[in-house]
């Protein structure tokens, strides 16, 4: 089961979605099966994160949800917070913002005070999609948040979330994207961030 969602969740960060889906169902197949309840949340946080990146929202709301209602940890557990942000990204791509947004800045309180600077950094960027879906667009707390989040991200090393909060209609910031997605084979992104510099190239 262990080694199932080891690299289910690294082809999830990569975006290899044909590799980490059938990892990660296999790994929550077993959770179930052994009866490992104290594995399950976030096993499942991270099969639902994979089921949003599908667009699959309505298998990954409800496993999410029952991921969470089975938390019997504390609030300040990393179990919780990858919870709330899978939610969260679902909620977004459900087009429900202010469920979203409410999940979001839980973890980004809690992550805040505990020092959980990992996490943090997803909730902001998390807050800066939100505000950036808003009707109309919410700018400038979007790009503070993106910044904000960049800046944990190049701080603690985390490549994959750098090259998503660089994915901002500008041409360095987009070239700067494609490059890390290259390097680390995050094939997934690698085409969206490519179609949106040809557009800013085109202007």
């Amino acid at each position: 089961m262990i080694a199932y969602w080891g690299i289910g969740l690294l082809s999830l960060r990569q975006g290899d979605l044909p590799r980490a889906l059938p990892c990660l169902e296999r790994a929550v197949g077993i959770c179930h099966a052994a009866d490992l309840p104290a594995y399950f949340p976030e096993i499942a946080a991270a099969l639902g994160a994979a089921y949003t990146l599908d667009r699959r929202v309505a298998d990954a709301v409800p496993l999410l949800m029952q991921a969470m209602a089975q938390i019997m940890t504390a609030e300040i557990g990393r179990a919780w917070r990858f919870c709330h942000l899978s939610l969260g990204e679902a909620q977004l791509l459900a087009g429900r913002l202010d469920e979203a947004r409410t999940l979001a800045e839980r973890v980004l309180v809690l992550a805040h005070t505990h020092q959980a600077r990992g996490h943090q950094a997803y909730a902001m960027r998390l807050l800066g999609e939100i505000a950036a879906r808003c009707e109309p667009p919410e700018a400038e707390p979007a790009e503070t948040h993106y910044r904000q989040a960049l800046a944990l991200a190049e701080a603690l090393g985390m490549r994959p979330l750098q090259a998503h909060c660089q994915r901002e209609p500008a041409r360095a910031a987009l070239a700067a994207a494609i490059d890390l997605y290259r390097a680390m084979d995050m094939t997934f992104w690698l085409p969206q961030a490519e179609a949106a510099l040809a557009q800013v190239e085109e202007r």
